[in-house]
Formats: C-alpha cells, structure tokens, sequence
C-alpha cells in the first residue's frame, strides 16, 4: 500500500473506530476493504462526494427483539433475536441466519457487511443482510428447536419478505429450521412466498444448495488454477472444518480427481495421507451427525486423529479453510506457506486474521478471500429465489452448470478487476480487484439511487 494510500486509510478508520468501539471483527472487515478502496473513491469525484465507503460503514438498520419461548419442562425461556440490513443498493437484503450463543451484533455487523460485497460480486441483484440469535441448538431438544424458531419469526416476520429481505441459513441454522422458520412466517402471513432460501425440495427449495458453497467453493479454486495454467487433478488439498462447506468442498474436490488430505473439527484433525475415500467421508458424515466422536476411525479407511489437530503444516497444493472466522493466525500462516502451499482459498467467511492475511499476501501463494470463494451458496439461493417467483424447479444438473458458470463469471470479474489495477505487477491480486470489484457495482447503485 502506498503512502498515500495509508494516510487515508487511518484516517478513515479513525472515525469508524470511534464509532464502532470494541467490535473487531467488523473493525478488521472494514479496514480490509478501506485499504484496497479508498483510492478508488478518492480519485472518482462522484464516489467521493457522495462519501460511498463511510455510507457503507453503517448498516442501513440493526434490529433487535426478544424471543421468549417456553422449553419442554414449561419453563419461559428469554434469547436476543438480531437482524442486521446492511446495503439494499444492488437488490433486497439477503443473506444467512445464525444460531449460536457467540453470536452478537458486533459479529452479524462483520457477516452482513461482507455480504454486501460477496452478493454483488456474483452478478445477481442482491443486497446484503445477516441475523440470527444467541440461541443454541445443540443444547435442546427437537421440540424446543422447533418452539424456538416459531417465537423467533414471530418477531422476524416483520422485517422481511420476497422481495425485501430473504434470510437463508448459517450456522446452525440448516433445513430442519428454515422448515419451522418458513412454516410460521406462512402462518401469521397466509402466503406461501419465497420468503425464505434454503428449503427442503418438497416446500420450494433448491436442489444442490446444502452442497453450494463448497461445490462453489471448488469451482472457484478450478478456475484459479486455469489462471495459472493449472489443474486440480492430483492436486495435494488440505481442509479445516468438517461442516456443509467443508465437506462438499471434499467430495467435489475428490470427484474431480483431487487428494483431500485432511478434515478437521473442535476436537481435532483427521488426517488422510493417501486421500480421502468415499467411505472415509460417508463415515464422518455418519458419525458427525450421529454427535459422536472421530476419534477412532475404521483402519481400513486410511485415516489418522490427531487429537487437537490443525490441518496447517501438513504438505499440500492448496488450503482451503472452510471452519470459521479468524482460525488462521499468524503462526498457522507460517506453516501453511512452508507446507508448499501454491492456493489458499477461504470456504469459510475471514478465516485468516490480518497478520495471516498480511503474511499470505507477502508470499507467493495465490490467496482468494471467502468473499469471491464461497459465494457459490448465496448464489444459488438466488436461484432459489427465482424457482420460487416462477414456480418452476430447476435438476440438480442444471443448477450444477448455473453454479460453475456463476463462479467461473466471479472469477472473471476479479480478474478483469485485477487487469486495470496499475499498481500491481503481473498476477491476480484476488482479495484488492475483489474488493475493488464489488465496491465499483454498490458504488454505482448508490449513485444512481441519489441520496436519501
């Protein structure tokens, strides 16, 4: 980053610090787009004037209600419900709801920021939003889940709708709630409306889209790889996570003739030397839904544990950190670029902190942020989302050829991106076009709305 550059940027986010005290995680989002952006918005006096980045450092609305749901002894129970309606200059609000006790606005804030950017860089008209509450699933039973859901849209209800905001899933959040989420926002509103994405098929969801994100995860990486004269079959791919992403990111890797070496969770890392098999997967498959531990896989699965375990160090083509935010840091940075490592694409949302980040970008690895990388679940969302307004399903094939050419037409963009930037030498820059990209398309929307 240039002198000048810096200068700006500092005193950017002087401001926002001020404002925003203690939310560090939507300090550090805001603070990566800033320095790849502000000289864009500085050198255009329509940008500058209409003051796009610091419009964009405030969330249009946050929303805050009460959920109180009885549990199944009869006890009342008392849990936060947020919404955070970060942009709709590119189209309605869109984007996941989470249900976890680490959840907080600071950290929806983060998500529905970064949203806004990821949206507009898949082409589609969607803006950007993230919700969710401090309840936990795992703690309670399937009634309770179910009793908890309907009390949330209860209060939800009001803020959304088909052409407004559409939530989606996210952490624990999966088609067993959008099912109870969906069914009550059909009952208090008597209209069966796409409303919400990530349905089961049998009430308007979309094949392939528990699989999207990690089989557009894989897509992304493919065309990377082409970029660089490349190919994945063969390719060494270590993976963090043993989530949807993580785990669709593994079978399609697999499918197209990559070594997925490992998986991993809280608890620690499976390790696959050799690569991973189907039946390694459908194991962990199996066992993580029955809630029951890893520990001890089959020998003849070809699987290592690793109690405690991080993917980072074992030698590999390509990372792909598909568990959470901010669980790559510093040190695990270090190990990753000395295992090898050529790619390193992010399945899960700003998993490197900024000094991983930052060491990453020194290297010569080629590194593509979670906001062009794991797209490929909003994206087909929105193709849900038009399912729906026509009442007509798409196969799982023609959804699967809609989702590659979305990634591969993200990659593109980037890549043009990358092409104007003067400042940079040969190679793709994928994080500074990316967010240069999607800062141009939301800068232009908010322009052409005027100010309001």
């Amino acid at each position: 980053m240039t002198d000048r550059s810096e200068v700006l940027t500092e005193t950017f986010m002087a401001e926002i610090r001020e404002k925003n005290p203690g939310e560090d995680l939507f300090l550090q989002a805001v603070e990566e787009i800033a320095r790849d952006v502000i000289t864009v918005e500085k050198a255009n006096a329509d940008y500058a004037a209409a003051k796009i980045l610091a419009r964009l450092a405030e969330p249009d609305r946050m929303i805050q209600f009460r959920i109180t749901w009885p549990d199944d002894a009869g006890n009342v129970q008392i849990n936060r419900g947020w919404r955070v309606q970060h942009s709709n200059a590119v189209g309605p609000y869109k984007g996941g709801l989470r249900f976890a006790s680490t959840v907080t606005p600071s950290v929806l804030k983060f998500l529905g920021f970064e949203q806004t950017f990821k949206n507009a860089l898949t082409g589609l008209n969607l803006g950007g939003a993230k919700g969710g509450s401090d309840f936990e699933p795992k703690d309670h039973t399937e009634r309770e889940i179910m009793r908890f859901c309907h009390a949330f849209m209860a209060e939800l209800q009001y803020h959304i709708g088909p052409s407004r905001d559409i939530p989606a899933g996210d952490i624990g959040v999966g088609t067993r709630e959008i099912g109870h989420l969906f069914s009550a926002w059909k009952k208090h509103n008597l209209d069966f409306a796409g409303v919400i994405t990530g349905k089961s098929l049998c009430i308007g969801g979309s094949q392939l889209r528990v699989e999207a994100t990690g089989y557009g995860l894989i897509y992304f990486l493919c065309a990377m790889l082409d970029a660089a004269g490349e190919d994945v079959q063969g390719k060494r791919i270590v993976i963090s996570g043993m989530g949807n992403v993580a785990m669709h990111a593994a079978r399609k890797a697999c499918a197209l003739g990559a070594r997925v070496v490992s998986l991993s969770d809280t608890s620690g890392l499976l390790e696959a030397p050799d690569g991973m098999t189907n039946a390694a997967l459908d194991w962990i498959e199996a066992r993580k839904a029955m809630k029951e531990t890893i520990s001890e896989p089959p020998k003849d699965l070809g699987l290592k544990y690793h109690p405690g375990g991080t993917p980072w160090g074992i030698e590999c083509d390509v990372a792909l950190p598909c568990a959470t935010q901010n669980e790559v840091g510093e040190g695990d940075a270090r190990a990753i670029v000395a295992a090898g490592c050529g790619f390193l694409a992010e399945g899960a949302n700003m998993p490197l902190t900024s000094d991983a980040q930052k060491l990453v970008r020194d290297s010569s690895m080629r590194y593509a942020p979670g906001k062009i990388a794991n797209a490929g679940g909003v994206a087909v969302s929105g193709l849900e989302m038009s399912q729906n307004a026509t009442f007509r399903p798409l196969s799982a094939s023609e959804v699967d050829d809609t989702l590659r050419d979305i990634m591969v037409r993200v990659h593109k963009t980037v890549r043009d991106e990358a092409a104007t930037d003067q400042t940079r030498g040969p190679g793709i820059d994928y994080r500074r076009a990316a967010n240069r990209a999607a800062y141009r398309r939301v800068a232009e929307a908010l322009l052409d709305h005027g100010v309001l």
